[in-house]
């Protein structure tokens, strides 16, 4: 079994910051990339940030300078700090990494169940 938790929800001020973390756990031979993505009431759910294992990030234009992907490989965690938060930035926040588990020979993407980012003075 493999399992992805997030952590380091919560509610913050427009303009303020927030860390969040994911953690995967399980029968793990290794991960390649890891990943976030968020989902707002109302709307489709975004890939907004990407981290292969050799740290190469990919972003949305509408993250870019205020969202940074980063990931400590040792302790198989993707973290997302997030800077200059507006409204538009409340959803879920969820990962997701594509696991090679031990025993297996192909590796598949695994999902977090997510965590609340709410942005609201």
């Amino acid at each position: 079994q493999v399992q992805l938790v997030e952590s380091g929800g919560g509610l913050v001020q427009p303009g303020g910051s927030l860390r969040v973390s994911c953690v995967a756990s399980g029968s793990i031979f290794s991960i390649n990339a890891m990943g976030w993505y968020r989902q707002a009431p109302g709307k489709q759910r975004e890939l907004f940030a990407d981290i292969t294992y050799g740290g190469r990030t990919n972003y949305a234009d509408s993250v870019k300078g205020r969202l940074t992907i980063s990931r400590d490989n040792a302790k198989n965690t993707v973290y997302l700090q997030m800077n200059s938060l507006k409204a538009e930035d409340t959803a879920v926040y969820s990962c997701y990494a594509d696991i090679l588990r031990a025993g297996f020979l192909t590796s598949r993407n695994y999902w977090g169940q997510g965590t609340q980012v709410t942005v609201s003075s």
